[in-house]
């Protein structure tokens, strides 16, 4: 049965579960020796449903910020969906108190499958692609992980300072911060990545967020300047419309999830996830 055979992913099960991964097209833009898995299994819980021949039926994984539950994993290869193998999985990492927060796809198994955990469409969470140059460029400058901690964790719902050292030490990564924002980027393959990011008003966040896209063309010189930039904005942050005016397009759409007592601690009209990392 499935419930025998859901089991904390080891590192020798890291292949199994990055092969999954890679069906499902999640491990794009990240360095081939670190990824959000291994943050998940760090920093978080990651388990593995092994299969007969030595592969994975399928994973999931979760990532700690202070009380805060995040979601960011459940997927089952196609030929195993519907044997119970997602559902015993999200018991194991959905066990326990505290708030919870998810990004939901459009498959309404998965949303029903979290409504019956607790939690509850919040927002829609807008995957944006654009030109990186552009946009008006707030001042900002370089930070460290441990210089933003504090303003992510009043944005974000809860702390995460070895998550986000974590993620300041991946190849192509740089935080960004103002008086009372913050902006983490990512360069890699001519794009940059925004998030997460926040600050204490939404106006704080969306200046880090710009002046973050600035600062990346001005530190990488024109040849090198991403010509695309990335970013997952909640559906009622101010960003929205300034950058769908600015000819950004919405190339996919989940939907932010929560239970009540996330909903009191998270603020989506000041904080940009990081689309793997929460």
């Amino acid at each position: 049965m499935a419930e025998s055979i859901v089991r904390a992913a080891a590192e020798d099960d890291m292949p199994a579960v990055r092969a999954v991964a890679k069906r499902f097209g999640l491990l794009k833009g990240w360095p081939a020796t670190r990824d959000f898995l291994d943050a998940e299994r760090t920093f978080g819980t990651l388990l593995v449903a092994p299969s007969t021949d030595g592969q994975a039926r399928g994973f999931g994984g979760t990532l700690r910020r202070g009380a805060i539950t995040h979601l960011g994993d459940l997927f089952v290869l196609p030929e195993h969906q519907s044997s119970g193998v997602g559902r015993t999985v999200l018991a194991e990492l959905l066990t326990g108190d505290g708030p919870k927060v998810t990004f939901a796809s459009s498959d309404p198994r998965a949303m029903s499958l979290y409504i019956r955990y607790g939690l509850r469409p919040w927002c829609p969470l807008l995957y944006l692609t654009g030109p990186a140059a552009g946009l008006p460029a707030p001042p900002v400058r370089e930070a460290r992980p441990e210089d933003v901690a504090q303003l992510d964790a009043r944005a974000a719902g809860g702390a995460r300072p070895d998550t986000l050292a974590w993620y300041a030490s991946v190849p192509g990564v740089t935080p960004y911060a103002t008086d009372q924002g913050y902006a983490f980027t990512r360069v890699t393959d001519g794009e940059v990545l925004i998030g997460p990011a926040g600050g204490a008003t939404p106006r704080d966040c969306a200046q880090a967020v710009l002046g973050a896209l600035a600062a990346v063309g001005r530190a990488t010189g024109a040849d090198l300047t991403p010509s695309v930039a990335r970013i997952a904005v909640p559906g009622v942050h101010l960003l929205v419309p300034t950058l769908i005016e600015a000819g950004w397009r919405i190339s996919d759409m989940d939907t932010f999830m929560a239970d009540q007592t996330a909903l009191a601690v998270i603020a989506p009209d000041r904080y940009i996830p990081h689309p793997d990392l929460g």
